[in-house]
């Protein structure tokens, strides 16, 4: 079911998703050659704590996960596109790094992410992230009341494609609210002028996933969270809690 929210409502979520801009920023300013992944966890923990917030990625299990997520946020690093969970692993220079984060206050969801280099970076890496940055902005415009589903994810794919990336398949945006991710799905390419029409207060989380060779397909880390790219290339994550309304995109996860 698609829940409406009310201006409130909208109120409530942009708290949360203050304090998720927050995180990101914390964890990125302390991502530096050398700093273990479960470090930058434990950051974004301690952010979510201080501010009176509790993470919504920390013992979520989906019913395509085989064990519960055991951390506050997802840490994919180079080829690892999505759902990375924080290990020991030590970061190196030119590592490009991914950082999805969720927190909730009374209830209500936030959810964002970051993609960026440590340390020199390699100007295709740069690219990369600058066009899923790209993506992310064109769906957030077409995010308008009398729109339709298929104007977001046509506008996000158009980008993508464009730049010569793949787009990992099966995955995209979703509604978020009362539960981090509720109806309706947002699929990362599409058809415009077809889907569910927008209206004010519906709220989605926006979330391109660009993959640097081209191809859509992955596999699955032997954690049974982390998605691959295929070839072993690079790939970016980018997303927004965003909602419609009369006035146009209320992005609700910036500081």
């Amino acid at each position: 079911m698609v829940e409406l929210k009310s201006a409130a409502e909208l109120d409530a979520l942009r708290e949360s998703g203050r304090v998720v801009a927050q995180t990101l920023q914390a964890v990125k300013e302390a991502s530096a050659i050398g700093v273990s992944l479960k470090e930058l966890d434990e950051i974004a923990a301690q952010v979510i704590r201080d501010a009176g917030a509790k993470p919504s990625f920390l013992h979520y299990q989906p019913p395509s996960a085989p064990t519960p997520f055991p951390a506050v946020i997802c840490a994919s690093v180079n080829d690892a596109v999505v759902h990375g969970i924080p290990s020991d692993y030590r970061l190196r220079d030119g590592d490009l790094v991914s950082i999805d984060s969720g927190a909730h206050i009374d209830g209500w969801h936030g959810d964002s992410a970051i993609s960026y280099v440590v340390g020199e970076a390699d100007p295709a890496d740069l690219e990369l992230i600058a066009a899923t940055e790209r993506a992310l902005a064109a769906g957030i415009a077409a995010a308008i009341p009398g729109n339709k589903m298929g104007d977001i994810s046509h506008a996000v794919g158009t980008v993508g494609r464009e730049a010569g990336y793949g787009l990992l398949d099966g995955h995209g945006g979703h509604g978020i609210g009362r539960a981090m991710h509720e109806d309706p799905h947002l699929p990362n390419e599409g058809r415009p002028g077809r889907g569910m029409r927008l209206k004010p207060g519906l709220v989605l989380a926006i979330e391109p996933m660009l993959i640097a060779d081209g191809a859509d397909d992955y596999r699955i880390g032997e954690d049974g969270w982390t998605l691959h790219s295929i070839s072993g290339c690079r790939a970016a994550h980018v997303e927004h809690t965003v909602a419609i309304t009369t006035e146009g995109p209320r992005v609700l996860t910036m500081l």
